[in-house]
């Protein structure tokens, strides 16, 4: 059973914590030499040879998220306990993220564009690739909503899902040419900015290994790991990057529930600014900061644009300077901000709304005034603060300490 779309405008929250079925290798035997895969831990031999280059635990434990109330309200649990199979595939995940090998030179890994304190985003306007190349825009953040995972009910309920990409309702890179994790994984490896690594010589390289042995048969039952099942590791740990233990979440749960007890743990800045966004910022961010009302836009970022967005990639004039809208959860950490990472601050993204939305044809119509032109919102100091303090609400902090998230190689 699989806990797809959790309101909230199609909320993408959990629906990786499922109960999906096993997906080991069908009829492949218990190799000798290796554990019960379907264990979850490594005996003292396995463990032994892991650690070599890794600190790891012997022991897998499934990642379990206790949804905040306004949340759990709406017919779901009020946790979600991440399923044995993918706990096992998160773990492997995990190790890959880190690893500069998925690079062609050895210089980048996945986490070279993602850091953990940054919630997963990068603090360079441009993040570095190989050989001194540098990314044409800035790395969106991993960690800024519960999970990037695509929502669809019966998710890995037959073994041809298993290497299959699934559409949800979220899309990837600031243009949305990737449709889902898996996609992403693949475009992502074999930039050759980026990575530059072909996926099947990546997998060859690896399958070598006798750390990615152990790894993969506790994920798949098998030591045969394909390029499918390495993007499908990375899907299964970033899905399992979750950011709801926020003040913004305890906000959400007072005011819910009427619970007016609660607004003293709030000041007036961080309330005032609470309605200033509701107001004018959750058309399109949503008022739960989830999953956004409106999936891209044009925000006025400038007159003419040199980076086309999504009119790049399709050709089409109404949807040149069109970019995805991110999701604001752990914004406080996840400067420098746009595509191109222009705002080094929340106060110059603020004055942006304010005052300098410019006036593209394409601009966003909850961006336009009366006449139709670029809406001014004019916010005083006092409004731009509120709003700032509010944002500043949004933040996980035990996002960037989470050891279950952390680098498990030994540096």
């Amino acid at each position: 059973m699989r806990l797809s779309h959790l309101l909230l405008g199609g909320f993408v929250a959990v629906s990786l914590f499922s109960c999906e079925p096993e997906t080991f290798t069908e009829g492949a035997p218990q190799q000798e030499g290796f554990s019960n895969p379907k264990d979850m831990f490594f005996d003292a031999e396995e463990l032994a040879v892991l650690n070599q280059e890794l600190k790891l635990s012997a022991t897998i434990e499934p990642n379990v998220q206790q949804l905040p109330r306004h949340i759990a309200r709406f017919g779901s649990p009020s946790s979600i306990r991440q399923s044995d199979s993918d706990a096992r595939k998160a773990l492997l995940g995990r190790v890959l993220f880190y690893d500069k090998a998925l690079s062609a030179t050895g210089e980048t890994s996945c986490a070279s564009c993602h850091l953990q304190e940054k919630a997963f985003a990068d603090p360079l306007a441009f993040s570095k690739g190989i050989n001194g190349a540098v990314t044409k825009r800035n790395s969106i953040a991993l960690g800024s909503v519960p999970s990037f995972a695509p929502s669809i009910s019966g998710y890995g309920s037959s073994p041809d899902e298993e290497s299959a990409g699934v559409e949800g309702t979220v899309k990837f890179f600031w243009d949305e040419r990737a449709k889902t994790v898996k996609e992403q994984s693949e475009l992502t490896i074999e930039d050759e900015l980026e990575m530059g690594r072909d996926l099947h010589e990546l997998s060859s390289d690896l399958k070598k290994l006798d750390m990615y042995k152990i790894l993969s048969m506790k994920a798949y039952g098998t030591t045969d790991l394909t390029p499918d099942r390495i993007t499908l590791a990375l899907e299964k740990f970033t899905s399992s990057i979750s950011s709801m233990d926020t003040r913004f979440d305890r906000f959400q749960d007072a005011r819910a529930f009427s619970q007016g007890a609660l607004f003293t743990q709030f000041t007036d800045s961080e309330i005032r600014g609470a309605n200033i966004f509701d107001q004018n910022c959750a058309t399109c961010h949503s008022s739960s900061l989830t999953e956004p009302n409106v999936a891209v836009a044009n925000n006025g970022l400038d007159a003419t644009y040199t980076d086309k967005g999504i009119g790049e990639l399709t050709g089409e004039a109404r949807m040149n300077g069109v970019f995805k809208v991110p999701f604001l959860r752990n914004v406080a950490l996840t400067a420098p901000y746009m595509h191109d990472g222009r705002f080094a601050t929340l106060r110059e993204v603020i004055d942006h709304y304010s005052e300098g939305i410019e006036n593209h044809r394409n601009l966003h119509p909850t961006l336009k005034g009366p006449n139709f032109t670029a809406r001014k919102f004019n916010y005083s100091e006092r409004d731009k603060q509120a709003l700032e303090d509010f944002l500043m609400m949004a933040t996980d902090e035990s996002i960037a300490t989470d050891e279950s998230l952390s680098d498990p190689f030994r540096r």
